[in-house]
């Protein structure tokens, strides 16, 4: 092993394989092949006690079954866990047919590694003898991260493969993370120059030799990157973007402009800053896919915010809705600032257990409320008196966000409509045919001043606007009207009659899983509705069958028990309700999906 001071090590491995000595013991970065096991011995040390990862690509992780094997706790990234502790369902799943996604997640272990778990992003954390510092770096791969470390009087920084030396990078192809994409390019632009900031004294890269002058390599790296990008007609305004993430909207509201779904700052004179939706902080591009290893949340303007706009903390965040680009840094947030989390009850219940919705686009964790907040009566926060609003349109668990700020009636809106007033409903959120009409009835009773939606930025509207916001809804609704079967048959503008919670759950071979099956009478009379419940063979439904009244238009919910059968674990088991109506058989109208574990 290569010394380069008292406690730091460099063993050359299928990647490089940085060692932090610590008395008889080391923390090891990556780890390779593994093959550092052999050499710890001629620096005095008698094993590892902890390995942190920085990405998944098997140059760096295929030896961890040694480390664990020899009782070493290995942490990963957190958006890569499944890529190492559950890489079996990844090959089970990964699209191969007529691909059109180009990230290097195939670039992955064969066959899963225990994990102790994942460092916290952006707080010191003691791992072995070190403290270690995770700062998400993606580039290289979505879900990179680096990690700084005190060494030796040296602030280190081991950066995986973000960068090769001066004015390179090890992998061009890993950065296409969608086809024809130029993502990890602008991410790795922006991770570099976030490393730069950090003044860091030494860079150690898993491919490359180390670099004292990590400043210089940062600079020529980033102009050929963005040159690259200029030839590709991608990101060019990258640096003008991160130079001024915020713009003031009013003196007091600050809207994100860099975020992928919009995020707003309400100002307060204490010094502290009230949240409206935060999601994925600098949009460069999603990536292809949407399995957890396509995702990474950071904090990427929260210096700017600091510094620039004199906030000392965000102290509250509160989501219009639930969607993963509004809600992917919450958690986050609490972590580095102390944020608290209040919601609405209609978006909490889905963030907090989003397995159990069967709703597009939520994200992967559960998100705890620390304060559920009552619709339509006011909430105080600072000097500042906010009312939240139901606003089902895009997604029924969806709210309005009213507050007045600088003399203006100002409403968050979340993804209900463009700022031009076009309509976003999506189906399969739980839209209804009323729900707009509705929301265009809030708008003409609250008269606000300013919209701050999702994806369109702040829009100031007059009287006129509400008014064309109402016809349109009632256009929407009258249209649906017309074109759905409703005289005959009223399923609503989701077409099922019925509905399984919660829609994912995982159990222990010898427990039940107790299930709420929700039928809809479609008639505009009482009807007799029967229902059975299908389970996977040898399984048992309790009751399976069973009869029931239900008034016109109305829904009823029928608990049903589900014991699993004699097999051994098992993934996404379908459960499923059939569904007859005055004797009319509509069919295996919903299922639910459970796991034995």
């Amino acid at each position: 092993m290569e010394r380069l001071s008292d406690h730091l090590y460099l063993h050359r491995d299928t990647c490089n394989v940085p060692v932090l000595a610590d008395d008889d013991h080391a923390v090891v970065v990556d780890g390779g092949a593994g093959e550092v096991l052999a050499r710890l011995a001629a620096a005095g040390l008698a094993g590892v006690s902890d390995v942190v990862v920085t990405h998944h690509h098997r140059d760096q992780v295929q030896g961890l079954a040694r480390f664990h094997g020899q009782g070493a706790r290995i942490w990963v990234p957190a958006s890569e866990r499944d890529l190492i502790a559950d890489v079996e369902a990844h090959w089970q799943g990964r699209q191969v047919d007529n691909n059109y996604n180009t990230r290097q997640d195939r670039f992955s272990l064969a066959t899963s590694v225990p994990v102790e778990g994942s460092l916290p992003p952006y707080v010191p954390t003691a791992v072995g003898g070190s403290v270690v510092t995770a700062i998400p770096m993606p580039g290289h791969t979505v879900g990179s991260v680096g990690y700084l470390v005190e060494v030796d009087g040296s602030r280190v920084a081991f950066t995986g493969d973000l960068l090769y030396g001066p004015g390179k990078v090890w992998s061009l192809a890993a950065t296409q993370w969608s086809y024809a994409g130029g993502e990890g390019l602008a991410a790795t632009v922006l991770s570099l120059l976030d490393l730069r900031d950090r003044k860091v004294d030494l860079v150690v890269p898993s491919h490359g030799a180390p670099m004292f002058d990590p400043a210089g390599a940062i600079d020529l790296a980033v102009e050929r990157l963005l040159a690259l990008l200029d030839l590709r007609g991608q990101h060019r305004n990258l640096l003008d973007r991160r130079a001024r993430p915020f713009t003031r909207v009013l003196p007091h509201l600050l809207h994100n402009r860099v975020a992928h779904a919009n995020s707003y700052l309400l100002l307060s004179e204490e010094g502290t800053a009230l949240a409206i939706d935060v999601g994925y902080d600098f949009d460069i591009g999603l990536a292809a896919g949407t399995d957890r290893a396509a995702r990474q949340p950071w904090l990427y303007t929260l210096g700017t915010l600091h510094e620039e706009f004199g906030v000392d903390r965000i102290d509250v965040a509160i989501p219009t809705h639930h969607h993963d680009d509004h809600v992917a840094g919450l958690n986050l947030l609490r972590d580095v600032e102390g944020t608290s989390v209040w919601s609405a009850a209609r978006v909490a219940e889905v963030i907090q257990d989003p397995r159990a919705h069967d709703l597009p686009c939520t994200w992967y964790d559960p998100i705890p409320v620390d304060r559920v907040l009552a619709e339509s009566v006011p909430i105080s926060w600072n000097e500042y008196e906010l009312v939240l609003h139901p606003l089902p349109g895009h997604t029924r668990h969806q709210v309005a966000i009213e507050v007045e700020v600088d003399g203006q009636r100002v409403l968050a809106t979340g993804d209900q409509h463009t700022g031009e007033g076009w309509l976003n409903y999506v189906y399969q959120n739980r839209y209804r045919i009323g729900d707009y009409v509705d929301s265009g009835q809030l708008y003409v009773e609250r008269e606000p001043d300013l919209f701050l939606t999702g994806h369109w930025g702040p829009h100031t509207v007059d009287a006129a606007m509400r008014t064309d916001f109402a016809e349109r809804g009632v256009r929407l609704a009258a249209l649906h009207r017309d074109l759905l079967p409703l005289d005959d048959l009223d399923l609503g503008a989701e077409g099922f009659a019925a509905r399984i919670h919660p829609y994912r759950s995982t159990i222990d071979a010898d427990e039940v899983a107790m299930l709420d099956v929700t039928v809809h009478n479609p008639f505009d009379h009482e009807a007799s509705v029967r229902l059975r419940i299908d389970v996977p063979p040898g399984w048992r439904a309790t009751p399976h069958e069973v009869a029931v009244l239900i008034d016109a238009n109305a829904s009823r919910t029928v608990p049903v028990a589900v014991t699993t059968g004699a097999g051994g674990p098992t993934r996404r088991a379908v459960i499923l309700a059939d569904v007859t109506v005055d004797g009319q058989r509509l069919g295996q109208q919903a299922e639910a999906l459970v796991d034995v574990q």
